[in-house]
């Protein structure tokens, strides 16, 4: 099985819905697991409000977010490309303490995908854009 999704969309936390539903795609035949799916589904969120938040936060929000989503035998993969700037998701990540020490939002939604993502990685794509992969298997 190999399904393949995309879309474009504006720079926008409003458009969080919209990217949900266009997901909701990817979910046939349903994922057996719901909690997988569901999983799948705060990836693909978090990962997008991560970009509208943090890499395009100096952007127009006509600045186009490319989503891409796969469901391949075993894994669904999600790639999210941005315009935005360099960002070394490794460090941020060893930065972020733990859950019960962090007081603030920031860094919550990386930690929660780190968390459940089977791969989370942000670089550079060949045509000067970001691309964060993720990956979970179901």
């Amino acid at each position: 099985m190999n399904n393949k999704l995309c879309l474009k969309i504006n720079t926008d936390l409003a458009a969080s819905q919209e990217v949900l539903s266009w997901f909701e795609q990817i979910n046939q035949p349903p994922i057996p697991n719901k909690v997988i799916w569901w999983q799948c589904q705060t990836l693909l969120i978090e990962g997008f409000a991560n970009i509208v938040e943090h890499a395009h936060k100096n952007l127009p929000i006509e600045t186009q977010i490319e989503i891409e989503a796969v469901r391949l035998n075993e894994n669904i993969e999600i790639r999210i490309w941005s315009e935005g700037e360099a960002f070394d998701l490794e460090q941020q990540l060893r930065e972020i303490s733990e859950f019960e020490d962090n007081d603030q939002e920031r860094g919550r939604g990386l930690k929660i995908m780190s968390a459940i993502a089977d791969k989370l990685s942000y670089e550079r794509a060949a045509d000067n854009r970001y691309c964060l992969f993720i990956s979970k298997y179901y």
